[in-house]
């Protein structure tokens, strides 16, 4: 009997569970007081992280309902709805509700059928058309892996995405990288940056000029950012400060430093 190799969904999905029971293991670590805690997301307590994805959580699982179902009840103002609730529990309950809610998340992903996890497509409002579970799933991973290091790095400045993570989402990080450089940062620079990364492997190239752009590797850069995917992902996404990079990263050439990248990604 021949065994169904492992779809991109499932790799996301089995992703998603270990970084859910990671996040539930660490915050039963946590005395009371410190879901108050400041976090590495800017202006947000643990609390109010775990508040975010809480809410998120409970979004996305409607619309993962409304795929499913065919039958969407989600009415005028529903996500708007979902915000306030949260926003006025206590922090406490924010942090406790947060398990509950992703775990039920994590447990619908998990109950979809390999043929389901193939067919299926999900509307996410914000985008032109509805997207593939492995897509969907992915953005979710995305939000909730960087979220879950706001919280972690709080109390371990070593903190990182993890392998598994970083595996998951860094080709699916093409998705999203045109929103998040910032080129006017840069004082009108231009050139080439060669990306080149391990863990997982990946080269390419980012063009910078009246934008930031994904492309090829060049063959001649002028810049060359090498080190882990995981703090690639951080680093486009804000949240690759002096304190939280690993030695492993560099920056070589004369078109940028990694400062300059830090202040063209300040992120979300």
């Amino acid at each position: 009997m021949l065994l169904a190799m492992p779809t991109k969904a499932d790799e996301i999905i089995t992703v998603l569970r270990a970084g859910h029971d990671s996040l539930a293991s660490f915050l039963a670590t946590l005395a009371p007081d410190e879901v108050n805690h400041a976090s590495a997301a800017s202006e947000w307590t643990v609390a109010q992280v775990l508040s975010h994805l809480g809410s998120g959580a409970e979004i996305t699982a409607a619309g993962l309902n409304a795929a499913l179902t065919g039958k969407d009840e989600r009415g005028p103002g529903f996500n708007e709805s979902v915000w306030d609730r949260w926003n006025a529990k206590s922090p406490h309950a924010q942090a406790a509700d947060f398990v509950s809610t992703n775990a039920d998340l994590v447990g619908r992903y998990e109950g979809i059928d390999a043929a389901t996890r193939e067919s299926l497509h999900i509307d996410l409002g914000f985008l032109p058309q509805p997207v593939d579970l492995a897509t969907a799933a992915g953005l979710r991973l995305n939000e909730f892996a960087l979220h879950r290091w706001d919280v972690v790095v709080a109390f371990d400045p070593s903190a990182t995405l993890t392998s598994a993570e970083a595996s998951a989402l860094i080709d699916g990080s093409k998705l999203l990288f045109g929103w998040l450089g910032h080129a006017d940062a840069l004082n009108g620079v231009t050139g080439s940056l060669a990306v080149r990364l391990h863990d997982p492997e990946r080269s390419f190239g980012v063009e910078i000029g009246e934008q930031i752009a994904l492309g090829e590797e060049p063959s001649s850069p002028d810049g060359v950012f090498e080190g882990p995917a995981e703090s690639w992902l951080r680093l486009i996404t804000g949240r690759l400060g002096p304190e939280y990079t690993p030695a492993s990263v560099t920056v070589s050439g004369d078109l940028v430093s990694l400062a300059d990248l830090r202040q063209a990604f300040p992120g979300f």
